[in-house]
């Protein structure tokens, strides 16, 4: 197959099926607001990032879901493409966490009180709020491929004091952020229009 000369592309926006180019403050401010809409719910804020290859490059997608667990989530994606196909497991999982964590760095302390402050006053009717980062591997060696670099993934992500999940409850990464690594990058092509006087 010809090569198709795919650039290097790190995105900072995020979108979803209704929004683009939202920034990770705008992210952040459509987290808030679901949760005030049920301030007295249990919350699971999640990161997952998974990675296809395909022809010439590695798509990796990133998600942020907020899920209110039975009464529904809003979530947003991210894409980063390297412009090779990356055939070792060890770095493309690694890759994959390290793009987890650069997004997760963002939910610092003083974000996270935020957070925890929407729910705090109904923490004994049960609401809370969870932080994780969802690693696309598994433990079982005889299923898994990825499974020798669990605990060292596990254990960068606990270095930054957030709690890491592994297949199966990795959901994030291994089901919302899949969704949309399946499609090869293809540039946008962008639409010129021309005004007649």
């Amino acid at each position: 197959m010809k090569n198709q000369n795919i650039p290097m592309i790190h995105e900072n926006v995020f979108r979803n099926v209704s929004e683009q180019e939202l920034t990770l403050d705008e992210v952040f401010r459509r987290i808030a607001a679901f949760m005030k809409a049920d301030p007295r719910a249990a919350y699971q804020l999640v990161i997952g990032t998974d990675a296809q290859v395909h022809a010439g490059h590695t798509k990796f997608i990133t998600s942020i879901v907020i899920f209110r667990p039975g009464k529904g989530a809003w979530f947003c994606y991210r894409q980063v493409i390297m412009p090779r196909e990356i055939a070792s497991i060890q770095e493309k999982l690694g890759l994959e966490t390290t793009f987890s964590q650069e997004i997760a760095m963002y939910f610092d302390h003083e974000k996270r009180a935020e957070l925890e402050d929407i729910v705090l006053p109904h923490v004994y009717l049960g609401a809370g709020l969870q932080l994780f980062i969802d690693i696309d591997a598994g433990t079982d060696a005889k299923r898994n491929r990825t499974a020798a670099y669990v605990s060292e993934m596990v254990g960068r992500v606990e270095a930054m004091g957030m709690e890491a999940r592994v297949k199966p409850e990795a959901v994030v990464a291994s089901a919302v952020s899949n969704r949309f690594t399946k499609s090869p990058y293809r540039r946008e092509k962008r639409v010129h229009t021309t005004l007649s006087s």
